[in-house]
């Protein structure tokens, strides 16, 4: 594929769509709506699982299956109890930051539509300055602007309301991309790019496709290990997102070194089959597109995971775009990593062959 811009105004509307939909681990389907409008016109059929997990398919009759994965959740909260006087605690659901909450507005999803609510914070002048709490699971509050139970309960609020941050897509300083959200509703946007690029250049794999969308990876990668024991995938390359490592207050003498505006990550783990990894990383330098390497103890901590040690094994490998401020609402990527990601997945599924084992001992 040559090297011009890989983003389209089109592709842009849909990446802005995407990541301002909410999608809480557990609610993702609407979600999973907006990414099935827009692959359609590019896969041969769809098919969904029971929790949400969504599934694009070219070439459906193949015996041979590649899945290209991301998956669709956001972290959120959960409403956990209600005071007397209308103040609401909440619970992690997925990897919240508790120390980004005071002072943020939030969503809080109902069967009555969303309600308004802000994570109130005592002033600066009230607080006893010589024993400062930071915020903390017990001392976050939601004050939605009731001041009983009972008035917030007729709103429709209740314990298991499902909680999200209403922050909205914004372009910094011209090529970089700021969001919620964007881990990892960014990879279900790169693997839908990768399908309309094989459209638009007519491609025709001698494999079956299956663009993956997954759920509920941000509580332990539950999506996943369900819908790879449906497809039975002989190869997974999976795109999620990694730390960007060189801003403040992150030590890379235990964290590595990975930069946004540097590549794509392609990771070293257990969980990664050497010799996938080694074709994307060819694949990289065979069309000098940019790629940083990381390694990861144990396990990659992504879907990636699910996928390796699925139906006896399968060949993964994980393709990480570079990404500032994790679990808060200004997480931030580069334009250019996002192209290259999608770049690299794009030439390295034309590199693979019908049947195509990835056997060390071949």
């Amino acid at each position: 594929m040559a090297k011009k811009k890989v983003i389209n105004k089109k592709s842009m509307a849909f990446l802005e769509k995407y990541l301002n939909n909410a999608a809480p681990t557990g609610y993702e389907w609407d979600g999973q709506k907006i990414w099935m409008d827009y692959l359609k016109p590019y896969v041969d059929e769809f098919f969904t699982d029971s929790y949400g997990t969504a599934v694009g398919v070219i070439n459906p009759k193949a015996k041979f299956k590649v899945v290209i994965e991301g998956h669709a959740d956001e972290i959120s909260w959960y409403v956990n109890y209600i005071t007397d006087e209308g103040l609401l605690y909440v619970i992690r659901n997925g990897g919240s930051d508790h120390q980004i909450a005071p002072s943020k507005w939030v969503n809080i999803h109902t069967k009555k539509g969303i309600v308004k609510g802000i994570f109130g914070w005592p002033a600066i002048h009230t607080r006893n300055k010589s024993k400062e709490e930071p915020p903390k699971l017990d001392n976050i509050f939601i004050d939605v602007g009731c001041t009983t139970k009972k008035e917030v309960e007729e709103l429709g609020v209740h314990v298991g309301c499902v909680i999200t941050y209403p922050d909205t897509f914004h372009v910094l300083n011209k090529d970089k991309f700021v969001c919620r959200a964007i881990d990892n509703r960014a990879g279900g946007f790169m693997i839908a790019e990768v399908a309309r690029l094989l459209h638009e250049n007519k491609v025709k794999l001698p494999f079956g496709l299956y663009i993956t969308n997954s759920v509920q990876e941000e509580i332990g990668l539950r999506g996943a290990q369900m819908i790879t024991e449906t497809i039975k995938p002989n190869v997974a390359i999976v795109t999620d997102v990694c730390h960007d490592t060189t801003t403040p207050m992150i030590n890379m003498k235990t964290q590595g070194e990975t930069k946004m505006g540097a590549g794509p990550v392609i990771s070293y783990a257990p969980a990664v089959q050497n010799k996938l990894r080694e074709r994307i990383i060819e694949t990289a330098e065979a069309n000098k597109i940019p790629f940083q390497r990381m390694a990861s103890s144990r396990s990659t901590g992504t879907d990636t995971d699910a996928f390796a040690y699925s139906n006896g094994g399968v060949p993964s490998a994980l393709i990480s775009l570079p990404l500032r401020y994790m679990h808060t609402t200004v997480e931030t990527v580069h334009k250019d990593d996002v192209e290259n990601v999608i770049r690299l997945i794009y030439e390295t599924l034309l590199t693979i062959k019908d049947g195509e084992t990835f056997s060390y001992f071949d």
